[in-house]
């Protein structure tokens, strides 16, 4: 895509003015795919154009705080300019990640899932503490975040949870999560206090954009309502208000049981399938999608991306691009920066690799 290497502000002012024209223009949406993709190109660029203003304001202010401290030679003057430093520094680090997103989805939102693999109830416990990791790095990154639905452990933690993010660029970020991610430690459920490993799946999907109608048969689908399980209220788990959705034909089953209302979990149910859908027929078209169920089918052994040792030595190591951080306590607390950004850089170097190599 043209637009995923504009990063100067005239030239993406130059193409949002341009694309402004051809959408204010009669019988634009004649043709649905190239208005989407149209439609695409101008959220990317004027969230880029956006974040671009906000580098120059910021950049200015700097300027200004440091010409008053050398001028006045003030010293809280300076405190304050080297504190808008440290704050440009990271806005920086940040555009430099988003410029690397330049998907079709990854402005969206996101949708996702983590399920236990090998490893029992460790494997459960193992499930909550990601789910915690991930909603502490929603935290940090200004996001909001909603739980779909979650299935307790038969003794403690999660089995598997669904969630959502809501914000700019969430799916673009979360999709360098998608995958086995290992746990070595010595295990708090044994009394024996052996080591255990185990394994849980990370899964995302973004949402869709509003404006993609994806048509479900509701002969397709089997509805089925239950008591939601966990904290809720008396109302909730009195009342079966939990929606489960069977989606026939693919076989994907989605349940919500977030709302009091069923009217409510059903639209959720629907939202999160119709999400689900459109994925897989965009991974079906990309010829994607029997890849990645092949890798996400064992969730064990040999199919992790990331591991995070916490005996005998302590250390989270992301196997895709080899970054190694020692401070695991600050990972599971919500820091995944470092592993997005190499993540992110890598793809879009060999993505690069690949468009010069078809010129």
């Amino acid at each position: 895509m043209l637009y995923g290497g504009i990063f100067d502000l005239p030239s993406i002012n130059k193409r949002l003015a341009e694309l402004d024209n051809i959408m204010s223009k009669p019988g634009f949406w004649d043709d649905p795919e190239s208005a989407r993709e149209a439609t695409r190109e101008r959220n990317i660029l004027a969230a880029r154009s956006e974040a671009l203003l906000s580098l120059e304001n910021d950049l200015e202010e700097v300027e200004i705080l440091i010409d008053l401290a050398l001028e006045e030679d003030d010293e809280e003057t300076v405190k304050e300019a080297l504190k808008k430093v440290a704050g440009l520094d990271e806005a920086l680090s940040r555009f430099e990640i988003e410029r690397t997103l330049s998907g079709p989805h990854d402005l969206n939102s996101a949708i996702v899932d983590i399920n236990a693999g090998a490893g029992g109830t460790e494997a459960q416990d193992w499930v909550e503490m990601l789910l915690r990791m991930y909603l502490r790095w929603v935290d940090r990154q200004g996001f909001k975040t909603r739980i779909v639905d979650s299935l307790e452990g038969d003794e403690a933690g999660i089995k598997s949870v669904t969630f959502t993010v809501s914000g700019k660029y969430a799916y673009g970020l979360l999709r360098s999560e998608i995958g086995v991610h290992r746990l070595v430690r010595i295990s708090p459920f044994d009394a024996s206090s052996r080591r255990h490993t185990s394994f849980a799946s990370v899964f995302v999907t973004p949402e869709i954009d509003e404006d993609i109608v994806i048509e479900v048969n509701e002969k397709d689908l089997r509805i089925d309502t239950y008591r939601a399980s966990g904290a809720g209220g008396q109302h909730v788990n009195k009342t079966s208000s939990a929606i489960r959705i069977t989606h026939l034909p693919t076989g994907i089953v989605v349940q919500c049981q977030d709302e009091k209302s069923q009217h409510r979990n059903r639209d959720l149910a629907m939202k999160v399938l119709k999400a689900k859908l459109y994925q897989l027929e965009e991974e079906k078209k990309a010829k994607e999608m029997m890849e990645q169920h092949q890798e996400m089918k064992e969730i064990a052994w040999g199919n992790q991306i990331r591991s995070y040792i916490l005996h005998p030595y302590r250390l989270v190591k992301d196997h895709r691009t080899s970054i190694e951080i020692g401070n695991v306590d600050a990972v599971l607390d919500g820091d995944l920066e470092s592993f997005t950004r190499a993540f992110l850089l890598k793809q879009a170097g060999l993505n690069n690799m690949r468009s010069l190599q078809n010129q």
